[in-house]
């Protein structure tokens, strides 16, 4: 068994990712989706924890081995980042949603220095707007940014237009094909069922309707 199949059967046995049989669960973006994936919920489980450490871990070592900083997208990405930083050896900072209203009101809360190269971490990916704005952050403070890993993404082409518009690059551990395929597997389900969750991943803005 790969490391990437064990996340996701953590992550299916441990109720993280939920599937929805009736109904939908609504993302932040407004997509109506039949799967909700609380990855916030990974930090209460040791074995999931680190092996998704391991995991990014990999992946900064495969793709971005110029990072010198790992920074943690308020909220969800920053305890990720701190597992990260920890085990690679590296500063860390954490990026807000927004600068904070008091004191130096900074939105980078940590130390980047002037030749370092910044890569962010954020726990899922769908259409890219949250992680893209705590880019464009540290860009905005005059930082390079290497890229983007997130422990989920789901391959949505919204996000993949977004990221080749801001001109960066981002790896999941965890794709949507690659968690369908393992939970149908694992749980079992109809064929029509198998056929609705992936019309809904072709087209997500209008699956409700």
């Amino acid at each position: 068994m790969t490391l990437q199949t064990e996340i996701i059967k953590q992550l299916i046995d441990e109720q993280i990712v939920k599937f929805k049989e009736e109904g939908h669960f609504t993302f932040a973006s407004g997509i109506h989706s039949p799967i909700y994936t609380d990855l916030r919920q990974t930090i209460s489980y040791p074995k999931t924890r680190k092996d998704i450490t391991k995991a990014l871990v990999e992946l900064v070592k495969a793709y971005y081995p110029e990072t010198t900083v790992i920074a943690g997208v308020a909220t969800a990405g920053i305890p990720q980042a701190a597992l990260v930083a920890d085990e690679l050896n590296m500063p860390m900072v954490y990026v807000r949603s927004k600068p904070k209203d008091h004191g130096t009101k900074s939105q980078i809360e940590g130390v980047i220095r002037e030749k370092d190269h910044v890569l962010l971490i954020d726990d899922l990916i769908s259409t890219g707007g949250s992680v893209l704005k705590a880019a464009e952050a540290v860009k905005r403070a005059g930082y390079q940014v290497n890229g983007v890993l997130s422990i989920f993404s789901y391959g949505f082409p919204d996000a993949k237009q977004n990221f080749e518009d801001a001109g960066l690059t981002f790896q999941p551990v965890i794709t949507y094909s690659d968690l369908l395929a393992r939970y149908q597997e694992r749980v079992g389900m109809p064929a029509d069922k198998v056929a609705s969750y992936q019309s809904w991943h072709e087209d997500p803005w209008h699956w409700a309707k």
